[in-house]
Formats: C-alpha cells, structure tokens, sequence
C-alpha cells in the first residue's frame, strides 16, 4: 500500500475508534440513568404497608396507612354483619387480611345507597375512594 493510502486508512480507523468510544461513552451514561427492571425512579417511591397481622382487618384514619388504626378480628366480629366504627371514626386506608372478603361502606348503616366496595383478602388500600364508616366480613 502506498505511504498515502497508509496514512488514509489510519486516519479512517482512527476517526472510527473515536466514534466507537463515543457511542459506548453515551450508552453507557443512557444505561446507568435508566431505573433496574420493575424500578421506579428517584422520589417517586409508594407508601410504606401499614402494619397488620395475619387474621386481621385493619382500618386507618388517615391515606397511606397513617392516622389512628382500628383493627378487628374474624374471631370479634360477625359474618355479615354491619359492624360501624366508633362514633366519629372514618376510614381512609385499610388493610384485608381476614382470609374472607370485606365490603367498605360509606354508609354507617352499610347501606347500599352511598358508596361501597368489596375487598378481596390479601388487598391493601392505601387512599380508599370515600371515607368509610362501616364494613361486612363475607363467608366466600
């Protein structure tokens, strides 16, 4: 190859090492700013679960689990029953771990008329879409 072919090709290759570096440099950078596989990103992280034991049902006051807790259990409470909180208390989050559905209602006489919504076992409610005032434990 003549000396001036030699210095083109050089050139080429050189112009292509530093393309090369560039583009790993930048994927790289893209790599590392994106969140791991099912992540989310900075600052945007959910709410903590609220603490409830197997067995139990728990009521929150406040959204996001905070807020006075009410917790009632399969073996003090009735099987399709409307049971009303204490007088005064709503419910804003809430936690399902009876083993059997539970109904929230708006309504402190469990009625029908004003919103309400079924949960099944295992769900948690972190910002209920009305303020609760009372709830039936289902069979099945």
């Amino acid at each position: 190859m003549p000396v001036h072919g030699r210095r083109k090709y050089v050139r080429v290759l050189a112009a292509t090492a530093v393309v090369t570096a560039a583009a790993l440099a930048a994927g790289a950078q893209s790599a590392g700013a994106r969140p791991a596989a099912g992540g989310k990103e900075k600052g945007a992280s959910a709410p903590e679960l609220g603490d409830c034991a197997r067995g139990e049902l728990c009521l929150w006051e406040g959204a996001d689990f905070h807020g006075e807790r009410h917790t009632y259990e399969l073996s003090n409470t009735d099987i399709e029953s409307c049971v009303r909180l204490p007088k005064g208390a709503t419910v804003s989050a809430l936690a399902n771990r009876t083993g059997r559905p539970v109904t929230l209602y708006q309504s402190a006489e469990c009625a029908e008329t004003a919103e309400f919504k079924t949960h099944p076992s295992g769900s948690w409610t972190p910002k209920a879409p009305y303020q609760g005032r009372a709830f039936k434990v289902w069979e099945r």
